[in-house]
């Protein structure tokens, strides 16, 4: 009831998935140090403050670090409901987890793909993919910490830019099959 749909249920039933993933887990390391560095900074003033009649002073110290807690908590979960995913089709992007955001680009509005990795994407094996359409900014421009970049990129160049002559070349090969097919059907019935 609360928790949010698994992406794969706004799939097509003529849709196939071609990638699936979340967010590389280096995108809470700042979410990590903030909230650390909260608590510390609340511990460090809470052992501050005189003993004499400060008990209403350290409540509310610690109930600020259970809001801190509380909302570092919120940021893994959202973390861990967002997916990235790519089909045969589309692009999805889901978010949320009380209300869900659905955020979807057809394969074919895609005209150019970049893809960036910086020194700590390097080292710690996230990117950044940039999706641009003709024109227009979508809601999937930018898709940062993707991890397993290189064979994210490959699969989804291989779906953007893929063998576009193979393609058209079996679209015609089966409407010649088609046209026969009728062609014979109407030979019969003469």
């Amino acid at each position: 009831m609360f928790a949010p749909r698994d992406p794969d249920e706004y799939l097509l039933d003529t849709e196939r998935r071609v990638i699936r993933v979340r967010r590389h887990w280096a995108c809470l390391v700042w979410d990590l140090f903030e909230a650390v560095g909260l608590l510390v900074g609340l511990v460090m003033v809470s052992y501050l403050l005189p003993t004499n009649n400060a008990w209403l002073f350290q409540n509310i110290l610690w109930y600020a670090g259970l809001i801190v807690l509380v909302r570092f908590t919120y940021q893994v979960l959202d973390w861990y409901v967002e997916r990235i995913v790519v089909t045969d089709k589309r692009f999805l992007l889901t978010t949320g987890i009380f209300t869900t955001n659905v955020a979807m680009m057809p394969i074919t509005k895609v005209t150019d793909l970049t893809f960036a990795r910086s020194l700590m994407g390097r080292i710690f094996g996230y990117g950044t993919l940039v999706v641009e359409s003709a024109g227009q900014i979508q809601a999937l421009n930018r898709i940062e910490y993707v991890p397993n970049p290189t064979e994210v990129e490959d699969a989804i160049s291989g779906l953007v830019f893929g063998d576009k002559k193979g393609q058209q070349q079996d679209r015609f090969s089966m409407l010649k099959a088609r046209r026969a097919a009728v062609g014979k059907r109407k030979a019969a019935k003469l």
